[in-house]
């Protein structure tokens, strides 16, 4: 089996750890799906020879599992300044600087105290991942990407919109 068919083998796992998290209402939850998925992501980038993305995924695992325990904004700048020192160190062009910046936004998205705000970060750093692994030449990360945008959207509406229409109703 090639490393790129391994690769998207480990891609269609992590979707369904990424669909699966946003559907929980608890935080705790939702990192741990993640955490799960991040490694799963981080391995595939280094299949596919994408060391920043590979880095960055190794990264998101430990920020994750720190974050299920710390939600302070200190610790959170270390994992920000992280992300920049790794994108820097492995600098491929364009590459880097896409996942530097929904490292980011994932960083601060997951030591948010609540889950809104959680959701609406990792909006924004999910769109940055999309066109990186577009132009990784990752079709089943994009289309992970694309399910965990999705799902996210999902578990919004069930948790934020639906309640609020209902009370207007």
């Amino acid at each position: 089996m090639s490393h790129f068919f391994i690769s998207q083998i480990l891609i269609g796992i992590a979707i369904f750890f990424d669909i699966l998290s946003f559907q929980f209402k608890e935080r705790k939850k939702i990192v741990a799906c993640l955490l799960v998925s991040c490694t799963l992501i981080s391995i595939h980038f280094m299949l596919l020879d994408h060391w920043t993305a590979a880095c960055l995924g190794l990264l998101a695992a430990i920020r994750f599992t720190t974050s299920l325990f710390s939600t302070s904004k200190r610790v959170m700048g270390f994992f920000v300044f992280a992300t920049i020192a790794i994108a820097a160190l492995s600098y491929e062009g364009l590459l880097s600087i896409l996942a530097c910046a929904g490292g980011c936004f994932g960083t601060a998205a997951s030591f948010c105290k609540e889950d809104k705000q959680l959701r609406q970060l990792m909006l924004v750093g999910t769109s940055l991942w999309i066109i990186h692994n577009y132009l990784a030449g990752s079709p089943a990360a994009v289309l992970m990407e694309a399910i965990f945008i999705g799902s996210n959207l999902v578990g919004y509406f069930r948790y934020y919109i639906r309640p609020k229409r209902q009370v207007l109703l």
